[in-house]
């Protein structure tokens, strides 16, 4: 266990949840759950729910102490969502995660709007990152457009009547043209991205929380190659899709692909870039190989 970390088994972590009732059913669960990620009813209630419970404390304590601040200094009240940073490798499963984090939160009493926002949408075009030798480096902290998802946090925090950020396609593997996600003063946004917490450029400065999602290396990179086969068996019937250039290929050799990508880009991103930001997270979910949550780690105040 690490010193600046409390950690809980699941069974030490679902004990906490208290009597906090269950909002999602099996109907919810498979739309949240990822390509090939099934998520329980049982792992909601012991991981996710505690979690949620936790957050929950966390902002009514800051919206507490921005009412007290704004008392204070006699200015009129901004409103300023409670942001909440989900870092993690590819295929882990973060996405999952802030997807059911955001389901739990919406459906709390008092109704808070929860806004998702994927980091994706910052990447830089795939025109702009072939044209700087970055395209095999997509995902890595230099592929992303920094100065513009730092103004975009700074507008968020800063009470801006609207924001939006750029929208990322995963059926073509690039930004749409055009598109933007609009956010309207939202109560708590959730941030999902690879490469959030990087000390570069502080994007994590202006995080109230974050969550690390973890797993074993060799765990990630079995998900990574089952999940290759899940896009390849979505895009079969869709030459528009980015992974329909795989439709014809033997099995054996759409393995050897993966493994490849996995081997050259991925794990190379995870090693340099994504696990030694692990420790500036406020909490880690510790996966075991069947995707499930095996333990919790939580920073100590």
């Amino acid at each position: 266990m690490r010193p600046t970390h409390l950690e809980f088994s699941r069974e030490e972590w679902a004990a906490l949840r208290s009597s906090t009732p269950l909002t999602l059913s099996e109907a919810d669960l498979a739309e949240l759950g990822g390509i090939n990620e099934r998520l329980s009813l049982g792992e909601v209630s012991d991981v996710y729910l505690p979690l949620s419970q936790l957050l929950n404390l966390y902002v009514a304590a800051a919206v507490g102490l921005h009412l007290a601040s704004d008392e204070f200094l006699g200015a009129g009240s901004v409103k300023v969502p409670y942001v909440i940073g989900i870092a993690g490798s590819v295929a882990v499963g973060k996405s999952t995660t802030a997807r059911v984090l955001q389901a739990l939160l919406s459906r709390q009493p008092d109704g808070p709007r929860v806004e998702l926002v994927a980091t994706d949408g910052f990447l830089m075009s795939n025109a702009a990152l072939d044209e700087r030798g970055l395209l095999n480096r997509k995902g890595f902290p230099e592929s992303y457009d920094l100065p513009a998802l730092l103004r975009f946090l700074a507008d968020l925090k800063g009470g801006a009547a609207e924001v939006s950020a750029p929208v990322y396609s995963h059926h073509v593997y690039d930004l749409v043209a055009g598109e933007r996600q609009v956010l309207r003063q939202p109560d708590i946004v959730l941030l999902e991205g690879l490469n959030v917490l990087q000390p570069q450029g502080l994007v994590s400065d202006y995080f109230d929380f974050s969550v690390y999602v973890d797993a074993h290396e060799s765990h990630i990179e079995q998900w990574y190659v089952e999940r290759f086969f899940a896009l390849r068996a979505g895009a079969r019937n869709d030459p528009s899709a980015f992974f329909h250039r795989f439709a014809e290929m033997p099995d054996d050799e759409l393995v050897e692909t993966a493994c490849n990508v996995w081997r050259t880009i991925n794990v190379v991103n995870l090693r340099e870039n994504i696990l030694p930001t692990r420790d500036r997270a406020h909490l880690v979910l510790v996966k075991g190989a069947d995707h499930a949550v095996e333990r919790v780690q939580l920073r100590k105040l």
